[in-house]
């Protein structure tokens, strides 16, 4: 399956991220967690295919996907924002990503928040948020995306933690050792990881050593 759909709005997120609304195809369904492969419909970018999780409902008119534009190099996301209202993207059949396996720890590093938006929200829409948290590591206070949203959602339940700035409200340093220590209570529930691959497989390694199931630790393969 690929259909061609256009972007019917553009929000600015943070300095780097954008949620794009596009078009829903007829019959187009989804499951909070997966993903589909994007392209830009130009003649030098169609081809050059990127995984994106949905960032929408599935229930929604429209679907959406919460993007971190890379400037630094000429590739796929700094060209995503570019794009303005009205241009189109190519999607295809949507793919298994995150699934949600019941009430755990989400733990996001940066743009790695965005598999985790679908779940959280519909959680909230169904009145299932309740006894999940969030740890949620960004470099700074203005890379925290949705942090409003995620306020409301979760409450007191979600954490934020900053990796290269002194004298915020929020705690610095990295989600290692001793920060899941300190603050995960259960290491029987199930842990929603996401975010650079280091990181993936750091925080996996380290729930394993502290009693998590292995099978009980999900992120993107």
């Amino acid at each position: 399956m690929e259909a061609t759909v256009k972007i019917l709005s553009i929000r600015e997120v943070t300095h780097d991220v954008r949620s794009y609304r596009i078009g829903k195809p007829s019959g187009y369904q989804f499951i909070p967690g997966q993903a589909t492969d994007v392209s830009i419909n130009s003649p030098k970018w169609k081809e050059e295919r990127r995984p994106f999780t949905f960032t929408a409902l599935n229930e929604w008119t429209e679907l959406e996907f919460t993007i971190k534009s890379y400037r630094d190099h000429d590739g796929v996301t700094k060209e995503l924002g570019q794009l303005q209202v009205g241009d189109e993207l190519i999607i295809r059949d949507v793919w298994g990503a995150i699934a949600y396996k019941g009430e755990g720890y989400f733990i996001a590093g940066g743009a790695g928040i965005t598999p985790f938006l679908a779940i959280l929200r519909q959680l909230h829409h169904d009145g299932a948020i309740k006894g999940n948290q969030l740890f949620f590591s960004n470099k700074t206070s203005a890379d925290i995306i949705l942090k409003d949203e995620l306020d409301t959602i979760l409450g007191a339940n979600v954490h934020y933690v900053l990796t290269r700035e002194d004298g915020s409200k929020y705690p610095k340093g990295p989600i290692d050792k001793d920060f899941l220590v300190r603050n995960v209570t259960d290491f029987t529930k199930p842990f929603y990881i996401c975010g650079p691959d280091k990181m993936i497989s750091d925080i996996s390694r380290l729930l394993t050593e502290l009693g998590a199931s292995p099978d009980a630790v999900v992120f993107e393969k």
